[in-house]
């Protein structure tokens, strides 16, 4: 922009000389109108996801940015502004006071003008800071310049308005730089230019102050950012805790919903400040308690509520579900104050309408009540599996929780297991009340109910009957008139008769009686009868089932075990069997006599329970019954045990195992191994042979009362081989006792087996002497008793005897047959001496035969030994293995009815085997009341020797 300046002093404008500066064109500035619409969009959408303590943050330091900016922008503009109108004051003043200075007309008019003026014009120049003097001619040649090099030359600048006797000021690019210069004409006395004057300054130099003080501005402007951002960031951390960081969009929904919950919500709310005044009521709590349209903000106390209400929501004091009347409504009010955490001081209260939520609540407490008892039903009922005692766990369940009396009546066959009959007449198993002395059957009578009474249509259709009225209800009171009138006046006036179904049996009918409530029973009621009566009936059914099963095979094990010992004269036995009442086991025990007067001992036990573990173990005992006719050895009899339970389990099918041996409680895997301890004692070596397969080893109490548990080599349990069997060698002195026992004893799920072998020592060393005692102390020193044992305890207690030499009598044999009239003769001394005369005949006919066997077929050496005891035993020793065989003779044999001779006059005979040979024994029955001596029964002749 040009300013003209003339003598006047008015000033014209022009716009300065140079290119006009381009215009954008409308297409790019339309292109460029995106990218500033994606960019405000992008602060939107970045603001956006900021929280309002955020966003106030980012807003407040972008406004402080931009009026620092502001300012600093305006006091840039400002200072220029100064700069440019001081460069044209001073360009001006200067250009006019050298063109009025004294001789510069004269300079102008000298030969060599710039000789005068250059000196004088870089003074001054120097002297006013302006960056050049420039005199002239008319036809604008410079005289002056600062650099020489540019001294008549050509001025640029505008002359015309000089020449015609006016100032003018422009600001031009020259040759130093953009600049600002003022052209003034210098005049003669006449008026006429005769020369012109210019002076000028560079926008640079003029800007050197701003520069400087520049720095400081944007220093001052950069701690007011500083300060006002400190400040932003104070506010936005009190927002930040006030507004929990939530931004804009979320506080908007959230009062959003805020507002529809407070509105829509079935329950009224009250926020009530600290002063009593009520600041926000809800449309439900409007309507409850039927406020005014002008409530918010008048005191709780002047809203004409009920006194009680009102008293409560001025107090702010902590309420729970406290139940008012307001007009025909019962409001649960719940208050809380709202200062706890730091809040406003006041307090809220929700109210609830509790008119029909009572009502509900009963039902719901009823159903609640029914849930339970079922729940209680399934898991109390059928927790012992028998039949009666389910049936009381029925009645006591459900007594006085639904009834207030109730009988279960089964079939008499249920009792025991067996199946229900319809013809069969009925037993009351179970009654419960909630009084006493009721005329209703009692427990143990046999009914028999009559046609027209609920309990037998009941029997009959198989489904539930309902008597509402007793009273009028006639076919009942056929039943018995008398006690019908007495059950009546008792106060009992309805029933529920429900039948026990298992399947398609019918076990009993179960009855509900009901006399303290006044209503009578409803069909609700009649369905959680049938359920209770269901849950029972399984246990019912259950139990049945178990009775009959176990009864079968109790009977069974019974019938498998020793129903009385034998008599012998080695030991003094006593015993103790107690089964399992979890389930049947397979426990055992037996004495068996064996020849020369020896006795074996038996304890096992058959791993498992139920029928196939009582059948496996009448087939053991059987098999150890024929093994011990062999007269093995304790090692080799249980060999064959465990061959014998080997081939059990090998040829047993789980098929056939669940066809044959199906238990109560579920088992019908095969026997998978057994116990067994063997035990043989020789009441004339009092020497006692053991061994044991997987058994516990047996204790010894010596006739001083000392217990010990001998070291018995404990080989593998039966059916698992592999592994040979070892005996022990026990000397035991007349009057010990032998305890053998099954770990059933010793051992349960509570205590380790090395606790029960000291409680059993313990016992042991506190018992009598005889054996019965010593029982008696072992099973009453079981502390403390199961009262359901899982295992069978089977007990054997035997106080040895000894045959003394005053009962046996024994001779070495010569290899000759004249010998054996040596020992008839010696025989019959003997027994002569015993007081067995009748017995000399048939026992010299028996030794006779034996011994000339044992001379003829034996080996030496060869001996006699006749043992007196409860029987006369008459053995033949010899050094052979060859055993002799009974047979009938033809008859032109010459011999072999020698052993069917020893056979006729003997009780019993067999052969016994030794490490050095082999013993052949008869055994007679010693002469007493009612007993004759054997006489051959067959004609034959005899030759004696």
């Amino acid at each position: 922009m040009v300013r003209l300046m003339g003598r006047s002093g008015t000033r014209s404008t022009r716009r300065p000389g140079g290119p006009a500066p381009d215009r954008e064109p409308d297409r790019q500035r339309q292109d460029g109108k995106w990218p500033r619409l994606l960019r405000a969009a992008g602060l939107r959408t970045a603001l956006g996801r900021r929280s309002v303590a955020g966003q106030v943050f980012l807003l407040v330091v972008v406004i402080v940015l931009l009026l620092v900016l502001s300012a600093v922008a305006a006091l840039v503009l400002q200072v220029r502004h100064d700069s440019d109108d001081e460069a044209r004051s001073r360009s001006l003043a200067v250009a006019e006071t050298f063109a009025n200075a004294p001789g510069i007309r004269e300079a102008l008019d000298s030969p060599r003008p710039t000789a005068v003026l250059q000196p004088r014009a870089e003074a001054a120049r120097k002297r006013a800071e302006v960056d050049f003097i420039v005199v002239m001619n008319t036809d604008g040649i410079r005289y002056t310049h600062p650099k020489p090099d540019r001294i008549g030359k050509k001025f640029v600048g505008t002359l015309g308005p000089a020449l015609a006797g006016r100032s003018v000021i422009e600001e031009v690019r020259g040759t130093i730089g953009p600049l600002v210069q003022a052209v003034v004409p210098v005049e003669d006395s006449d008026g006429r230019v005769v020369g012109l004057v210019s002076a000028g300054i560079t926008t640079a130099h003029v800007g050197g102050a701003t520069a400087r003080q520049l720095p400081l501005v944007l220093a001052t402007a950069g701690g007011a950012l500083a300060l006002a951002t400190a400040g932003a960031a104070l506010v936005r951390r009190r927002l930040l805790r006030q507004t929990r960081g939530l931004g804009p969009h979320e506080m908007t929904r959230m009062y959003e919903h805020h507002d529809a919950v407070l509105h829509a919500v079935k329950e009224g709310v009250l926020i009530v400040g600290g002063s009593g005044t009520l600041l926000l009521a809800n449309d439900e709590a409007r309507r409850l308690l039927g406020l005014p349209e002008d409530a918010e903000g008048r005191h709780v106390l002047a809203l004409s509520l009920e006194p009680g209400t009102a008293d409560l929501l001025a107090s702010g004091r902590v309420a729970t579900d406290e139940v008012h009347r307001v007009k025909d409504r019962l409001l649960a009010i719940n208050q809380r104050p709202t200062d706890r955490g730091g809040g406003p001081p006041g307090s809220v209260a929700t109210l609830r309408d509790s008119t029909e939520l009572r009502a509900l609540s009963g039902r719901a407490e009823v159903t609640r009540e029914r849930l339970d008892m079922l729940y209680e039903a399934g898991v109390g009922i059928g927790t012992s599996l028998d039949v009666t005692r389910t049936a009381e766990e029925l009645a006591e369940l459900a007594v006085p929780r639904f009834a207030d009396f109730l009988t279960v009546d089964l079939f008499d066959p249920v009792l025991g297991g067996g199946q229900p009959d319809a013809a069969a007449v009925l037993r009351r198993t179970a009654l419960a009340g909630v009084r006493e002395e009721v005329p209703l059957y009692g427990v143990g009578m046999r009914i028999r109910f009559v046609e027209s009474s609920p309990q037998s249509r009941c029997l009959r259709s198989g489904r539930t009957l309902l008597e509402p009225d007793l009273s009028r209800a006639p076919g009942w009171r056929a039943q018995d008139v008398e006690r019908a009138a007495q059950i009546v006046g008792f106060g009992i006036h309805s029933l529920i008769t429900v039948p026990l179904r298992a399947g398609a049996l019918v076990l009993g009918v179960v009855s509900f009686w009901r006399s303290e409530k006044p209503e009578p029973f409803d069909e609700d009621e009649v369905a959680l009868a049938e359920e209770l009566v269901a849950r029972a009936a399984v246990s019912i059914d259950n139990a049945r089932r178990y009775t009959r099963e176990h009864s079968m095979a109790v009977t069974l094990q019974q019938s498998l075990l020793p129903r009385r010992l034998p008599e012998q004269d080695a030991l003094d036995v006593a015993y103790r069997y107690q089964p399992a009442q979890a389930g049947v086991g397979g426990d055992w025990f037996d004495v068996l006599p064996l020849s020369g007067a020896r006795v074996a001992l038996v304890v096992g036990d058959v791993v498992g329970h139920g029928l196939h573990a009582a059948a496996t173990m009448g087939r053991l005992r059987t098999a150890v019954h024929n093994f011990s006719s062999l007269d093995l050895p304790p090692d080799e009899l249980l060999t064959l045990l465990d061959e014998l339970v080997g081939r059990i389990d090998q040829d047993e099918t789980p098929a056939q195992a669940q066809t044959a041996y199906a238990t109560a409680e579920g088992s019908t895997a095969p026997v998978t191994g057994a116990t067994c301890l063997y035990a043989v004692y020789d009441p004339v070596s009092r020497r006692c042979t053991v061994a044991r397969a997987g058994h516990p080893p047996p204790a010894l109490v010596h006739p001083d009362g000392r217990v010990e548990f001998p070291e018995v080599p404990a080989g593998p349990p039966l059916g698992l081989g592999g592994l040979p069997f070892e005996t022990a060698e026990l000397d035991l002195a007349e009057g010990s006792r032998l305890v053998l026992y099954t770990d059933g004893l010793v051992e349960d799920r509570t205590r380790d087996i090395d606790v029960g072998l000291g409680m059993l020592r313990t016992a042991l060393e506190g018992a009598g002497p005889s054996p019965e005692e010593t029982c008696r102390a072992v099973l009453d020193a079981r502390v403390p008793v199961p009262a359901r044992s899982t295992d069978d305890i089977a007990l054997l207690v035997a106080r040895t005897r000894a045959l003394g030499p005053d009962r046996i009598a024994q001779w070495p044999v010569r290899p000759d047959p004249a010998a054996v009239g040596e020992v008839r003769a010696a025989v019959s001394r003997r027994l002569s001496e015993w007081g067995l005369d009748e017995l000399a005949f048939t026992t010299e006919l028996i030794l006779s035969e034996l011994v000339t066997n044992a001379i003829r077929y034996g080996g030496a050496p060869v001996q006699v030994r006749v043992l007196r005891g409860r029987n006369l035993i008459c053995e033949v020793f010899d050094g052979s293995s060859t055993s002799p065989h009974l047979r009938y003779a033809a008859m032109t044999d010459e011999g072999g009815r020698g052993l069917f001779l020893v056979a006729q006059l003997a009780e019993r005979w067999g052969t016994r085997y030794t490490p050095d040979g082999k013993v052949i024994w008869a055994q007679q029955l010693l002469p007493g009341p009612g007993v004759e001596p054997t006489l051959p029964r067959f004609d034959v002749d005899v030759d004696l020797p």
